[in-house]
């Protein structure tokens, strides 16, 4: 299990999809932003659910877990699960199984969990936010991803790229040029949506085009 660390924008997702595309694990690449789900729907959107197991349960649904099973799981803003779940995760990861919403019987699962945050997960723990032993569970390889500020050399590729595909989608043939005052520019600006930030930044209009 692996943890990145990173801003907001600083490429966590990217960094998850190519350890997994790198790894020997081929089955599924499944990712989730766990801020995106309603409390009420986590444990059946995480674990399934069974047929009648819920008034709308009108049919067996397959969860996160089983969907990733041989493959890697991306836990988006792991911080911001409640601790009910983070219990249940837990113990999903402790046993290499899950039981579905209704269920009867473990569902065996063999899957990777890659987590992200954009917070002080160590700073949760002392505060009664996140549960230690998860912490442990997950936090055996951190990755820490610095902000784009502290690594300017990455500026110029970056706005090199992002210029290539904006023209491409405009069916510019000529790519513009990229000044000197623009480079110095562009590698003291703070960037504090990071590579995001630096997408939307080099991103014309079609009025600009």
């Amino acid at each position: 299990n692996v943890i990145i660390y990173g801003e907001t924008g600083s490429g966590k997702d990217l960094v998850a999809k190519a350890i997994h595309e790198y790894s020997a694990r081929k089955g599924n690449y499944v990712p989730v932003n766990c801020g995106a789900i309603p409390e009420q729907l986590l444990e059946s959107e995480f674990f399934g659910h069974e047929e009648g197991a819920f008034t709308s349960a009108t049919r067996r649904h397959v969860g996160f877990f089983e969907e990733a099973d041989g493959g890697t799981l991306f836990l988006d803003e792991i911080g911001e699960l409640p601790l009910l779940m983070q219990g249940k995760l837990l113990h999903a990861l402790q046993n290499d199984a899950i039981r579905r919403v209704g269920g009867t019987v473990d569902v065996p699962v063999d899957v990777r969990v890659i987590a992200a945050t954009n917070r002080d997960l160590e700073h949760q723990v002392e505060e009664k936010g996140f549960r230690l032993d998860l912490f442990y569970r997950l936090n055996l390889l951190p990755i820490a991803i610095p902000p784009l500020r502290e690594r300017p050399e990455d500026v110029l590729p970056l706005v090199r790229r992002f210029l290539a595909e904006l023209c491409a989608s405009y069916g510019i043939t000529q790519e513009p040029q990229i000044t000197a005052r623009a480079v110095e520019i562009a590698k003291t600006h703070p960037w504090p949506g990071n590579v995001r930030h630096c997408l939307l930044y080099t991103s014309p209009s079609p009025r600009d085009v």
